[in-house]
């Protein structure tokens, strides 16, 4: 059984194939899965497919840097209303993603790329403050601003063993410093690439003993089904490639070890 840490439901829900990709999932062996949030669109949703399918879905809540605008702090402001519990509804597992993004600045308006950029460091620190105040994992994305990122977290004082990179793609070095402050990364399938030996070696850097798996569904399709849409039930040859390529482990001895690691860090 396999959870796959870090997939975006919106884009299914929209397409009208939420049924259709959660079916594939529970074939392909997954026990639960992560949505992640990135803007109030898809917050409350979330919630919704959580209480839908308890305890197979499991959502966060957080403000994506590529959806900071001017506005971050509306939208900001309302994250921790989702950590107070309403009848029945399931609370967020983790606050994110949140963090910086440099990649998709505009390339051609300097004075507008750092107004965006000023405005992401804003409402990721606002976000890590809330994070600390929570005491909860907080799913990091970090696009070209990997020391940014690190630092902000450090003046933040948010826990480090409650922070993860997801998709991480830098290498053995980066991932050394997470490990020396008790964070971790975790892997999607990037890890499957023939050009990403980077991402394996930081993979092998930081053990079995720590490792996560993710989609980022639809992004990000392992092989190999790279260049189709990605979904859940693809987390299963990004876990045997791991297994096999990168630990040299079964792919259960990995799906074990994976689950409960995805379980421990996010109290699923």
């Amino acid at each position: 059984m396999l959870i796959d840490t870090h997939t975006h439901l919106e884009s299914f829900h929209r397409k009208g194939t939420l049924d259709a990709a959660l079916a594939n999932a529970r074939e392909a062996g997954l026990s639960a899965m992560i949505t992640i949030g990135t803007s109030t669109d898809d917050w409350a949703l979330y919630r919704s497919l959580a209480a839908a399918h308890r305890g197979f879905v499991h959502y966060s809540a957080g403000l994506h840097p590529c959806s900071v605008d001017e506005n971050w702090e509306r939208e900001v402001s309302q994250i921790g209303q989702f950590w107070t519990r309403h009848e029945n509804d399931p609370l967020p597992v983790a606050l994110g993603e949140c963090g910086l993004d440099r990649f998709h600045l505009p390339k051609n308006d300097e004075a507008l790329a750092n107004r965006i950029f000023a405005w992401q460091r804003a409402a990721f620190a606002a976000q890590l403050e809330i994070a600390r105040s929570l005491a909860c994992p907080v799913v990091i994305h970090s696009r070209g601003a990997f020391d940014e990122c690190v630092r902000m977290i450090d003046e933040s004082g948010v826990d480090w063993t409650r922070v993860v990179f997801h998709c991480f793609v830098e290498g053995a070095p980066q991932m050394r410093e997470l490990m020396q402050r008790g964070g971790r990364g975790s892997f999607t399938g990037v890890l499957t690439y023939k050009s990403a030996e980077i991402v394996r070696e930081a993979a092998r850097e930081q053990g079995l003993s720590r490792f996560m798996v993710e989609t980022d569904a639809p992004y990000l399709t392992p092989e190999p089904h790279r260049g189709k849409p990605n979904e859940p039930a693809f987390v299963r040859h990004t876990a045997e490639y791991a297994a096999g390529k990168v630990f040299n482990v079964s792919a259960e001895e990995l799906a074990g070890v994976s689950t409960q690691n995805a379980r421990s860090f996010f109290g699923i």
